[in-house]
């Protein structure tokens, strides 16, 4: 990328939440030119996920100024500063929302070029989750995989294609896997909403506690996203810190925390049901498996490793099977070692492509063009309102009455009162939700 003036780059992030935050804040540094100075902004949306200070440690991510901000917050904000790139590391819907938002703060006047896109594997809500981040000028691909669905959802619906652009994941380092080690470990993958069930999830913890029983010369470590009371980019009721409790497991059985690159260093086999830890895990060539158990389905996400090799169950693994996986299928998810398939180049190459777009947009004569989403109160009057509303904008992207000012810091009453509603939310999603939906089953 062409060096635009002498001035650091200025990149800013908006994040949902404490994996949303990471994926956006190392995609912007992988996006800046090798050797560059750049100057990072994060922003983190306010909302039930909203990152603690720990999980925010725990990615490992960093930014030069990091606050939380409201929807409107962030809209009023970014009509006054100047950026170069802005990274939208949102839910789908908060994509979507920001696209209208920042169209009417910016109009046609100057803007900085706007990427988002996905921080994993995508197995669910694709033409959904497609199509709530048309617009932005970017739309990341992690793989060569999912930039032929993404082009042929845009396609298939008449909206321009041309956004998609191939990458990868831009977490996937550390050293290659060298070999068993002493103690050999076992690391399983922890996800906060899959699978959803008391059962299943009793299911997975007890085969891994037997594990650890039938292989006492192993270290058996459960990998947890977040501590309870915490939430993360997916909302989990039933913690395994709750599940474990009088369950007795034995002394090479531990649970932990951290930084996946830490664990994935001292980890010989890693076991998930569909995480993406399964992919950072096979980039760096460690044994992978993605578990049977509980079905092959899409409700799971594991139907998205269908031809990996590594689909396996727990009477394998404890049998002392290690799977192995298809390197075709490895390199057309983007975690190929030695290159990506399209590209033919190294993992350290694959946001070429991106940076050379961004550097094209921002070197262009003129504006960029306003955003252009592809719903608007033509194509979805029945939709787009309503996504809208949740973040107090209206049907044209102007903030709603009553929107919280920009230039003004909550006061101690506000904190107090945020903080007992954001407590009151996790309670009756991890406590009251269930037993609501339990009392339906019966």
């Amino acid at each position: 990328m062409p060096a635009i003036t002498t001035e650091p780059l200025r990149i800013a992030v908006l994040a949902d939440s404490d994996t949303r935050w990471k994926w956006g804040a190392l995609t912007a540094r992988r996006l800046a030119p090798a050797g560059a100075e750049i100057r990072l902004d994060g922003f983190l949306l306010r909302g039930r996920a909203t990152p603690t200070a720990r999980q925010l440690q725990e990615t490992g991510a960093r930014a030069d100024s990091l606050r939380e901000v409201t929807a409107v917050e962030f809209v009023r904000g970014m009509a006054g500063e100047r950026y170069d790139v802005l990274v939208l590391a949102l839910v789908g819907g908060g994509v979507q929302a920001m696209l209208h938002g920042l169209r009417h703060a910016w109009g046609s006047g100057p803007r900085p070029v706007v990427v988002t896109g996905y921080v994993g594997v995508v197995y669910e809500k694709l033409a959904d989750g497609l199509l709530l981040r048309h617009g932005a000028d970017l739309v990341l691909a992690n793989s060569a995989h999912d930039a032929e669905r993404f082009r042929d959802v845009y396609e298939g619906v008449g909206a321009d294609a041309s956004a998609v652009t191939e990458v990868a994941l831009p977490f996937l380092d550390g050293a290659p896997y060298g070999g068993r080690r002493e103690p050999f470990t076992v690391v399983f993958a922890a996800q906060p909403s899959v699978p959803v069930s008391r059962a299943d999830r009793a299911y997975l913890l007890g085969r891994l506690i037997g594990h650890a029983r039938r292989h006492p010369d192993r270290e058996v470590l459960l990998k947890l996203r977040s501590k309870p009371g915490e939430h993360t980019t997916h909302i989990e009721e039933l913690p395994y810190q709750k599940l474990v409790r009088g369950l007795n497991p034995p002394a090479n059985f531990r649970l932990g925390y951290g930084h996946m690159g830490e664990v994935l260093d001292r980890t010989d086999l890693l076991v998930t049901v569909s995480s993406t830890a399964a992919l950072e895990s096979l980039h760096r060539r460690v044994p992978t498996a993605v578990l049977t158990d509980l079905g092959v389905r899409e409700a799971l996400g594991n139907h998205h490793f269908i031809g990996s090799g590594c689909l396996t169950s727990w009477d394998w693994l404890d049998a002392g099977e290690l799977p192995k996986p298809d390197p075709a299928w490895v390199a057309r998810q983007g975690v190929a070692p030695g290159g990506t398939p399209s590209g033919g180049g190294s993992y350290e190459a694959a946001f070429d492509t991106a940076r050379e777009r961004i550097a094209a947009l921002l070197t262009r004569p003129g504006s960029l063009p306003p955003l252009d989403p592809y719903y608007t109160a033509e194509t979805a009057p029945g939709y787009l309102p309503g996504i809208l509303a949740r973040h107090h904008l209206g049907p044209d992207g102007a903030p709603l009455p009553g929107a919280p000012a920009a230039d003004r810091a909550p006061g101690p009453v506000r904190r107090v009162v945020r903080r007992a509603a954001r407590g009151a939310y996790r309670h009756g999603v991890q406590r009251v939700a269930p037993v609501i939906r339990r009392m339906g089953e019966l």
